[in-house]
């Protein structure tokens, strides 16, 4: 595919766009001020050459001076000025979508401080600097383009487009110094891999393994505190790169590709830097007899890879997995180096790891709490959730689920507090990520229990919810003069259970029924 090409399909794509209200200021802009340089920058550009939906649109301005680009759009649209010297502005126009606002801001410079922070640059901008310099402090080649409006024209003085062309991801000029100006580029180029299915390029690869362990660098700044007529010298330790940071990479990219992540996070070193619990999975051996796929590791691997596979769409359809359960499948076997019992050291008959689900579940949920997955920016992960799959995660395959109690299937599938769907997923994974030397029907449990749930369905009108029960607490407090206490709950179980085995159908064989058990209690 020729570059020409591309820029037409780009500008075509473009010139669509443009023709939305919401882009009228552009036009305006045009108009007013004649010598205004027009630039679409960034990942804008980069998912428009990819063909890819984009949601946020980033523009360069030049040769218009701050103050008149402010009152410009201030009678346009809502302005909030983000910082005098960094000469951007989140704009909305009048009716547009304030979740969704543009960022207009002259060109800028950003010098680092050296300290290798998120937020440590001096930034600088001016209305006279070109273009180039701009794009010149961006991190990757492939959102160092940008896109002359007025001209129709790419600028793309990095080879941007030859890298995206080739599938690559490369640091803007020196790695080593891009990385060391702001450590978490790191994690965004594995997410950027992950999210768009790109290669890194060996010497920005390099440079990330050779940089990773500065992911937990602290930052420590004197400052001196005047109190009183003393002045006193105060220190404050911050994160080169903060936790919140580190979670929203690190969710995107599972969330967009769990196998490419996992192994990304192996190969680089990150594991290593913000999860070292989880490279114990690494030659954490397991019986032989039911997972001939390889230890623990290998297993989890091959887990998180069969959440993309024809089978499992085809058993839940092609909704992409939460990123809930993609967690829980990464973590759902984490407690097993933790538990390992062995033969040869503990006298066992086989290796066995007893409860590896609850301890598993608790190091998970230390880990989430930790690195702050649970942020309401980070997608509302809920780490009590993830720890509730990890620690059921055995369900199907500890008894026979044939005989498995009504209310316990209806505790774990029908409870809405429980995220039942997913455990069925994660079920479904884990057996599939198991492999045993001899063939046998390994979802034999898992089919009985989609079985049992699709029988309950039935007892429904809606077919897709358990039917209410026919009598409350209270309803059995005032039917038989009982006062509140243990006993109820108890009636109201064993009435729950006749009522789910389709024992029970309406209020007077409910009432029969506990006339019965009462009777037979004395």
């Amino acid at each position: 595919m020729k570059n020409k090409i591309t820029q037409e399909k780009v500008l075509n794509r473009l010139c669509q766009k443009f023709e939305n209200k919401d882009f009228r200021f552009l036009k305006d802009l045009e108009e007013e001020f004649p010598k205004a340089e027009i630039y679409l920058v960034g990942g804008a550009v980069r998912d428009l050459l990819l063909g890819r939906k984009c949601k946020d649109y980033d523009f360069i301005i030049r040769e218009v001076e701050a103050n008149d680009l402010q009152r410009f759009l201030e009678k346009r649209g809502k302005v909030n000025l983000v910082g005098k010297t960094f000469g951007v502005f989140k704009f909305v126009p009048f009716g547009g979508d304030i979740h969704n606002p543009f960022d207009i801001a002259l060109p800028r410079t950003e010098h680092s401080l050296g300290t290798g922070g998120y937020r440590d640059f001096d930034v600088q901008s001016s209305p006279t600097l070109s273009i180039k310099e701009d794009l010149s402090r961006r991190d990757f080649t492939i959102n160092a383009m940008a896109f002359d409006i007025k001209n129709n024209k790419l600028i793309d003085p990095f080879n941007g487009l030859k890298d995206l062309k080739e599938k690559k991801i490369r640091a803007v000029r020196n790695p080593e110094e891009r990385f060391k100006e702001d450590y978490s580029r790191m994690l965004r180029a594995i997410r950027l891999a992950c999210q768009l299915n790109l290669e890194i390029e060996k010497n920005t690869w390099k440079a990330i393994k050779q940089n990773i362990t500065h992911l937990n660098d602290v930052i420590r700044r004197v400052e001196m505190v005047s109190e009183g007529p003393v002045a006193e010298q105060k220190i404050s330790e911050t994160r080169a790169v903060p936790y919140e940071v580190i979670a929203k990479e690190f969710l995107k990219s599972f969330y967009y590709n769990p196998v490419k992540a996992f192994d990304l996070y192996d190969k680089s070193g990150a594991f290593k830097e913000i999860m070292p619990e989880i490279l114990k999975m690494k030659n954490c051996p397991q019986p032989e007899n039911w997972h001939s796929e390889g230890d623990v590791w290998v297993h989890t691997r091959l887990a998180l890879e069969k959440l993309s596979s024809p089978e499992f769409k085809k058993q839940f359809g092609d909704k992409k997995p939460s990123l809930q359960l993609i967690l829980a499948v990464l973590f759902h076997d984490l407690g097993k180096p933790y538990t390992i019992k062995r033969p040869e050291k503990d006298g066992v008959d086989r290796i066995r790891f007893n409860e590896h689900d609850v301890i598993g579940a608790k190091i998970a949920k230390e880990i989430c709490r930790r690195l702050k997955l649970s942020s309401p920016e980070n997608y509302g992960i809920d780490p009590d959730k993830i720890a509730w799959l990890i620690q059921h995660h055995m369900l199907l395959v500890q008894g026979d689920v044939s005989k498995m109690r009504p209310s316990t299937i209806e505790k774990y599938f029908f409870n809405k507090n429980n995220p039942g769907e997913d455990l069925l997923k994660l079920s479904f994974v884990d057996i599939s990520a198991t492999i045993p030397k001899e063939k046998k029907d390994k979802f034999k449990e898992f089919k009985e229990m989609l079985k049992r749930i699709k029988e309950f369905k039935k007892l429904s009108k809606s077919k897709k919810e358990l039917p209410e029960p026919i009598l409350s607490g209270y309803e059995i407090m005032k039917e038989f003069n009982l006062g509140p206490g243990p006993l109820i709950g108890k009636l109201k179980t064993s009435l729950r259970e006749k009522q789910l085995s389709g024992e029970i159908k309406n209020k007077e064989e409910a009432i029969n029924f506990l006339k019965e058990l009462l009777k037979n209690r004395g």
